[in-house]
């Protein structure tokens, strides 16, 4: 069974999710703690549930999704994954994290890249990737079809949908890859966006004014 803590860093206030089995083993997506103090909340957690890290995965490249990796890297020792289309993103995070007021560490390019229909185990759940590009050539959707959950990142939000006027971006692609891979999904499944509440697919299906 797969748990799922919620943190919110940084000051484009990104969800930072902590997904842990019942084997203690845990995963970090989107590790966006950008201070002393948002680290140790995140640490925290993995020791005070004493669970086992094991890798970093990223929904997508963009530098206030990235603000944490550095650190969490190093001083675990584990893989960072991410889409191949999205690498190109983390040369420019520190430029680009500077044009927003953001001060970030250089991010470390990733150990294995995140791959359309590849699944990822987190003992024996199974996590599978979905490329829904538009936001960002290689926005990543982390399905957990057991548990019927999505990890969405910024590519739908409740009520929204991830801005495309940014590098990579297209509007027309995201919606059509929403459309086609996340709206055709069980309309209970609940998905946890990179900013903001979770909703259902359902519940954007009828009423997401982007989706109509």
């Amino acid at each position: 069974m797969i748990h799922i803590k919620t943190f919110v860093f940084n000051a484009f206030s990104v969800n930072t999710y902590l997904i842990y089995n019942e084997q203690k083993e845990c995963i970090i997506i989107d590790a966006a703690c950008n201070s002393a103090d948002e680290i140790s909340k995140l640490e925290k957690c993995i020791e005070s549930n004493d669970l086992t890290l094991i890798a970093l995965a990223n929904t997508h490249g963009h530098m206030d999704h990235l603000a944490g990796i550095k650190y969490f890297k190093e001083k675990y020792n584990i893989p960072f994954y991410l889409a191949k289309e999205d690498e190109f993103l983390v040369g420019s995070a520190v430029s680009h994290a500077a044009l927003f007021g953001l001060k970030i560490e250089q991010p470390p390019y990733p150990d294995k890249y995140l791959r359309e229909g590849e699944c990822f185990c987190l003992g024996e759940d199974r996590i599978e990737m979905l490329l829904v590009p538009g936001h960002s050539p290689g926005s990543i959707v982390f399905h957990f079809p057991e548990q019927s959950m999505l990890i969405t990142g910024d590519v739908l939000f409740a009520g929204s949908i991830g801005r495309t006027d940014l590098p990579g971006g297209n509007y027309n692609t995201l919606i059509e890859g929403i459309k086609s891979k996340l709206l055709v999904l069980n309309g209970e499944a609940v998905f946890y966006p990179g900013h903001g509440p979770s909703s259902t697919i359902g519940e954007e299906k009828m009423h997401n004014p982007f989706l109509q």
